[in-house]
């Protein structure tokens, strides 16, 4: 899908304000609010938009947190990219460089979460190798 003006205006007004109501969302993109819905539903098919979420300024209490590192094999990034964001607890995925091909973050409630999110992150055709780092409690400077 090719993005014009009004598309990537959507996209910008969803990133600050994910809750913005379809007649906000129109008035700030002046479009129309039917533009606007069926806009975002093109932009939601196509895979443009593949969720909608919330950010804390907190970390959830027991929560567990943790960064994936993961190599990759040969050009399989896009496949396995799409097969880590199906998993739930994969939060984000970046691309890097240096030894490593992607870093994903966790977050489970449990342990046991954690345990099964990392099996289905190493069953990834294409994944050959990955680190994990849990994240404890944050350091003041």
């Amino acid at each position: 899908m090719q993005l014009d003006d009004t598309d990537r205006a959507i996209m910008a007004a969803l990133r600050a304000d994910a809750r913005l109501s379809m007649t906000d969302l129109a008035l700030q993109v002046g479009v129309s609010r039917t533009t606007a819905r069926s806009r975002l539903e093109a932009l939601v098919a196509s895979g443009q938009i593949r969720r909608f979420t919330i950010e804390t300024e907190t970390d959830v209490e027991g929560q567990v947190r943790a960064i994936t590192l993961v190599e990759l094999q040969g050009k399989m990034s896009r496949a396995v990219i799409r097969a880590l964001h199906r998993i739930p607890e994969v939060t984000t995925v970046f691309a890097t460089n240096g030894n490593w091909d992607l870093v994903a973050e966790i977050r489970a409630e449990t342990l046991g979460e954690f345990d099964r999110a990392l099996r289905d992150i190493r069953e990834i055709p294409g994944v050959l190798n990955s680190e994990s780092c849990l994240l404890l409690a944050p350091v003041a400077g």
